[in-house]
């Protein structure tokens, strides 16, 4: 008798639904996606507009961080104005630009090139390929401190490597010091560290491309230079691509690891924009001065990358 009553009761309590479960069944799959979605963006729009917002009032501003109380007076166009016609700003823009266009020209070409070598199956394979991706696991801190010491005049490896290749003494001669040489230290650095990531997105564009169609080419006699031209270099092409737009983004923003090889430094032969930017904020506390800096290199950052994505969707749909 007991068993029979709790066999009621349970048929019972499944053929009553419970009020949630009844509302949410009367609910759409799409009410129910934004239920869950939604919070989330919200948090994300708190997180990325409102300091965006603010940033563009502060822009507008004579606001400085350091005198909360102070009177903040309404400057209008006057911090842009005295940015844009600013000779450092462009020369802090000129060595940015030299630092992003050689860093990407290097690791575009040799981030390719390993990839098109690892493509290849031989022996050993995946050791190499952990062994070429581990500089890009490390911090941009450590790597910095890292090859600071390989720099160093008196006890750096790349002093007594030059001294052994051109003759000069490793004492009067300095890749961080002045002379041109400053510039071309982060360029190594960066090109060392991020390479491996440009030949993994590389890879995956290598590893994408159907045997098929090389075997269709040897069919036709087609010679393994032709075979690169028209078959491996086009349809890898969107992924190359793809990984310039990333590096580019980074790049453009880099700060850690040249603050750590240089500061800027020897004068201001690698003061890129963001250590510039964040002198401006927190060294000298030109707190509007420097937002409205940002908001100049966010739409100079942003501008450029719309156009590039444009190009890349053109490349996508040959």
């Amino acid at each position: 008798m007991s068993t029979k009553l709790d066999s009621v009761a349970l048929a019972t309590a499944r053929a009553t639904p419970r009020p949630l479960a009844r509302r949410i069944r009367g609910l759409s799959d799409r009410t129910i996606a934004w239920l869950f979605v939604g919070p989330t963006i919200v948090l994300l729009m708190a997180i990325n507009i409102f300091p965006l917002i603010w940033t563009i009032r502060l822009s507008f501003t004579n606001y400085a961080a350091n005198k909360p109380n102070a009177e903040v007076k309404w400057v209008g166009l006057r911090n842009y104005t005295r940015i844009l016609t600013d000779a450092d700003t462009w020369a802090n823009m000129q060595t940015t630009a030299h630092f992003l266009i050689w860093t990407l020209t290097f690791q575009v070409i040799l981030g390719f090139a390993l990839a098109w070598l690892i493509n290849r199956k031989f022996k050993g394979n995946d050791l190499i390929t952990t062994l070429i991706v581990l500089p890009m696991m490390l911090s941009p801190a450590v790597v910095g401190n890292f090859w600071t010491f390989l720099y160093q005049p008196q006890i750096g490896l790349i002093n007594y490597a030059v001294e052994f290749v051109t003759g000069i003494p490793a004492s009067s001669f300095s890749m961080l010091g002045p002379g041109g040489w400053a510039k071309w230290s982060i360029v190594i650095v960066d090109t060392w560290m991020w390479t491996p990531f440009v030949m993994l997105i590389c890879l995956a564009g290598l590893r994408s491309i159907p045997d098929y169609i090389y075997e269709a080419a040897e069919i036709d006699r087609a010679s393994k230079w032709r075979q690169f031209w028209t078959i491996t270099l086009p349809m890898a092409l969107p992924f190359l691509m793809l990984a310039v737009l990333f590096r580019g983004i980074e790049n453009f923003k880099m700060f850690d690891m040249v603050t750590l090889l240089t500061g800027g430094g020897p004068g201001d032969e690698t003061l890129l924009t963001s250590i510039e930017l964040k002198r401006e904020a927190f060294e000298k506390w030109r707190t509007g001065y420097s937002s409205a800096y940002a908001i100049i290199l966010f739409v100079t950052v942003f501008g450029l990358a719309s156009i590039y994505v444009k190009a890349l969707n053109k490349v996508k749909e040959r």
